[in-house]
């Protein structure tokens, strides 16, 4: 497989939160650049590129909702998690302008003065101008996750490959954290990653992806500079789920 050559047309990305903080940051412009930079990498290639992102790195929704601190409704407190999302997402779009990388933000929630509404055929119109396309504030609905919102995405711009970017090696067969005998897994059925109960996603997204978008989940760290033109480009690195 010749290294500058990608095996997909249409890619989306699914960046969790986490991959733009630091020890020091929860928004580290260093991380945020890494990130940029490895989106650059692709977008030379000629790959269209859609993204998601998270919001973990500020807050957490469910989380925010369970505190205990005062009582707040999930509603309330995933409309905040939104919000996260967009913060993540003007960032990433700041780093790519900085590459001179054109780029619109997309938000599923109307906030005319940070980022146009999300319209379907707008986005698509987006991608065939060559514009990297940052999908925020996740479908814009309470109780349902970033993950869901990267396999709908997907969808609609008729990704070849949903790719979801971490700070983690790939899928494990357990927690790496709590179980030193885990091992990565290369490949994996979705069926099989649903039976096994593994969590590298929401599985409520992961069922949407195995009924209705069919197609490729690369997981991988995308901080390890190379990483995604690799995967791009057909090497094994990380876990396929297909």
């Amino acid at each position: 497989m010749s290294k500058d050559k990608p095996i997909y047309k249409r890619v989306l990305l699914k960046l969790t939160g986490e991959v733009f903080a630091s020890d020091k940051y929860d928004l580290d412009a260093e991380s945020a650049s890494l990130i940029a930079e490895e989106i650059n990498s692709i977008h030379k290639l000629g790959v269209d590129i859609g993204v998601v992102v998270g919001g973990g790195n500020i807050v957490r929704g469910a989380g925010l909702a369970e505190n205990g601190y005062f009582k707040m409704t999930r509603t309330d407190a995933d409309e905040i998690g939104m919000i996260a999302t967009l913060i993540n997402a003007r960032f990433l779009k700041s780093a790519l302008t900085s590459l001179n990388i054109e780029s619109r933000v997309l938000s599923a929630i109307e906030i005319k003065s940070f980022a146009e509404p999300f319209i379907y055929g707008r986005a698509l119109k987006h991608l065939d101008k060559r514009r990297v396309v940052i999908f925020a504030t996740g479908t814009g609905n309470p109780y349902v996750t970033t993950d869901t919102a990267a396999v709908i995405r997907a969808n609609q711009i008729n990704a070849d490959a949903l790719l979801k970017c971490t700070h983690i090696d790939g899928v494990y067969s357990d927690d790496p954290k709590k179980n030193q005998k885990a091992t990565l897994i290369q490949t994996i059925k979705y069926t099989d990653v649903m039976s096994a109960q593994l969590k590298f996603m929401d599985l409520a997204a992961l069922d949407m992806a195995n009924r209705e978008f069919k197609k490729p989940i690369h997981v991988f760290d995308i901080l390890k500079t190379g990483n995604l033109k690799k995967v791009l480009c057909g090497s094994i690195i990380g876990s396929k789920v297909s």
